[in-house]
């Protein structure tokens, strides 16, 4: 079971101290850093947690006799029981560590979907998701001779759903819960009920609602959900597919290698138990102990006032924003995440960055992985501020100061 040290109430500045990064001592000016939609920053305990397993525990896992491998395994499933509670998952065999939700929807499609895929067959996404859950599903529809439809979106950036797109020839409905581009958070469960009424499976792609909200996958009642570790405050390179036990049992290995067989003869191959079958290969051990650390972090906050502040972020920005000259917020969504993607009349976002850059503000800019919305709202590009829980309300003004220069610079 994960920590829980309760703060007594959610207190920006003190968070702030927590994360190294964040200190003035590491930049020559202060770093307002609002790209957190990309990573987040780490805590000192996650910094630690990784430093202590490399100094203290590293091995390799599972199959050694000695103490050292021992404990290696052990930090490496105590983080998987850490993911099994904090998303409440019914089992710990529902946790399958990957490389990032990229990997996770690759698992699925390679997996799950492939071998069910014929042709004639459709599979249906939004209009708003992240190439990475796109593309895996054309890859194989191209195979199978399937076809990827999409649910449209209306000028707000929300989803314009309609139960008839969920036909008797859908064979899996994915879709994002928090659109990296422009914020919109969805009825998830709404979807997800829609879908199951109609005996269709559900994957969430989760990667941007995992650090904004508290995950409950059996609430939602989806069939897959992902996530990716460097987005939760943990380490790069770690990532989660959860998947129902009965599914996942039921699904031929996504790669070959060490660890997911009980034995191998050159006649046969038995595969291992779950979630063993789908990790093969020696995993990012370090990186499961660091989401661990992680997770255990996020235990200690008050997740009512970390949406409370957030909300103050996002309401500062979008108020702020909409007052300057030729600045266009896309995506105003009725339900947000603390993101706000915008362009600007007569600049291009890759100067609105590197401008910002020089002011110390940290932005993204491009299509974001996400060039169906570009498309949809006829550009090529946006520049994207996105908050986290250690933002301020005062960085939100030097982003504001920092954009205005922009405009005065282009004018």
């Amino acid at each position: 079971m994960h920590r829980t040290l309760a703060r007594p109430a959610f207190d920006v500045e003190t968070v702030r101290k927590d994360f190294p990064i964040l200190a003035g001592h590491v930049w020559c000016k202060p770093l307002v850093y609002l790209d957190n939609a990309a990573t987040s920053h780490k805590p000192r305990v996650v910094l630690d947690a990784i430093e202590r397993f490399y100094k203290e525990h590293n091995s390799n896992i599972h199959r050694g006799v000695h103490w050292l491998s021992a404990a290696a395994t052990k930090d490496y499933e105590g983080a998987r029981d850490k993911v099994r509670d904090w998303i409440r998952a019914a089992a710990r065999e529902e946790i399958v560590f990957t490389r990032g939700t990229t990997e996770s929807i690759n698992l699925v499609a390679r997996s799950f979907l492939r071998p069910r895929l014929k042709p004639g067959d459709e599979v249906l996404v939004t209009e708003m998701e992240h190439h990475s859950n796109i593309v895996p599903w054309q890859l194989v529809c191209e195979e199978a001779g399937a076809k990827l439809s999409h649910v449209p979106i209306d000028d707000r950036g929300q989803l314009l759903f309609d139960e008839k797109l969920l036909t008797e020839r859908t064979r899996l409905f994915a879709f994002v819960h928090v659109s990296n581009a422009l914020g919109t958070v969805n009825p998830a469960r709404e979807l997800v009920r829609a879908a199951r009424a109609r005996g269709i499976p559900t994957l969430v792609d989760g990667a941007q609602a995992a650090p904004h909200t508290r995950i409950d996958v059996r609430d939602l009642g989806c069939d897959f959900y992902a996530f990716s570790g460097h987005k939760v405050f943990g380490p790069t390179g770690i990532g989660v597919l959860y998947g129902r036990k009965e599914l996942l049992e039921g699904m031929p290995p996504y790669q070959g290698g060490g660890e997911m067989i009980k034995r191998v003869t050159f006649q046969k191959t038995t595969w291992n138990d779950l979630p063993y079958k789908f990790e093969a290969g020696t995993p990012d051990i370090a990186g499961a102990v660091g989401l661990g650390a992680a997770l255990d972090y996020l235990g200690t906050l008050d997740w009512e006032a970390v949406r409370a502040h957030e909300a103050a972020l996002l309401a500062r920005a979008t108020e702020a924003l909409s007052t300057i000259k030729g600045l266009r917020i896309i995506g105003t969504a009725k339900s947000k995440a603390s993101l706000v993607t915008f362009d600007m009349e007569g600049v291009h976002p890759h100067d609105i960055g590197q401008i910002l850059d020089q002011e110390g503000v940290a932005v993204r800019t491009g299509h974001h992985c996400a060039q169906p919305v570009m498309d949809r709202f006829g550009v090529p590009a946006t520049t994207r501020a996105s908050f986290a829980f250690y933002n301020t309300l005062a960085e939100i003004d030097v982003l504001v100061a920092a954009l205005t220069k922009v405009r005065e610079l282009f004018a």
